[in-house]
Formats: structure tokens, sequence, C-alpha cells
């Protein structure tokens, strides 16, 4: 992963903000971070976070943002993402709510250029207001999740075989090996 720390802060501050957060737990917002990165690289080739995608029972997730979050749920005073987020278990449930310390704001935008800002609202708006089912069902039809086994790394690359893919396979390669 090789996103700044306060990019991958805003981000987070942007999916709190602009999703329903009684459905924003750990899992769907592990899902959040797979679109945004992959609907990135079905447009323009690269992914906004650079975070190493790992096939799993509920669909792709980023690696070490995952281990960041989990530091926060494992209540790790020291946790880099404790200034960002707050994990919140409601009673009679396993979800992990995700409650932002403070909201996205105008100047979080600085972190940001115009087409990830596009990005970011597309993510939301097609899956802010769904349940964590509806967005494990919808990363489970996408090409970089099938074409994987459980446990296995997930190459950016296998966004090509996804019908709105407007990248070549060779060119997502290329484009992905140089950051």
């Amino acid at each position: 992963m090789s996103i700044p720390l306060p990019k991958l802060k805003a981000i987070i501050r942007y999916f709190c903000t602009n999703t329903n957060n009684i459905f924003l737990g750990k899992v769907k917002l592990m899902k959040l971070f797979y679109f945004l990165d992959f609907l990135h690289v079905k447009r323009y080739g690269t992914p906004i976070t650079y975070d190493d995608y790992v096939n799993l029972e509920n669909g792709p997730i980023p690696s070490k943002i995952l281990n960041l979050i989990n530091s926060v749920v494992d209540n790790d005073e020291n946790a880099i993402l404790s200034d960002t987020l707050t994990i919140e278990r409601p009673e009679g449930t396993i979800m992990q709510r995700i409650k932002c310390i403070k909201p996205f704001t105008e100047d979080d935008k600085r972190f940001f250029s115009k087409r990830e800002i596009a990005i970011l609202e597309e993510v939301c708006a097609k899956y802010g207001n769904e349940t964590t089912d509806v967005i494990i069902k919808a990363s489970h039809k996408e090409a970089p999740w099938l074409l994987t086994e459980e446990t296995e790394k997930i190459p950016y690359s296998l966004a090509a075989g996804d019908e709105d893919c407007l990248i070549k396979k060779e060119d997502i390669e290329l484009l992905t090996s140089v950051y």
C-alpha cells in the first residue's frame, strides 16, 4: 500500500460521511475500498490505494487497510487510525460498526484528483445505502474475485475481465507495475 496516510484517513471519512452509517461495518468498508480501487482501475488503469487485495469468503479485502482497521478493533491506543474512527458493536449482533471521529470536509478534497472524487461519489451513490450482504454479493460477481481462489492475492489486472472495464489487461499490468 502506498497511499499517503492523510489520504487514507480522508477516504474513510468520505465513506463515513456519504454512506448510511447503520450499514457501515468493517466488512462493508472493506468492500467499499475494493470498489473504489477496482472501479478506478477499470476506468484509468490504476488503483487509488495500491493495497494488496485478497480473496476471502465474504469477498475481496484490502489486506493492509484491514490490518489498520483491526488494530482499532483490538482497542490498540497506538493504532494509526485511532484518531480517525472508532468501532462500535451493536448489542445482539456480530457487526463491527465504523464510526468516524469527524466528517469529511472540503479541506479533505485536496487529497484527491477530480477523477478520484468522481469515483468516490459513484461508489457511495451505488452502495452507500445498501446492506453488507448486497455489497458482498456484488463483489462476488466481479472477475477479480471469481478468477482467484480463497486466500489468493488478487491482481488488479483481473479487472479487465469485467465487461465495464475500459482498460486492457496489459495496460493495467504496465500501469500498476510502475508504482
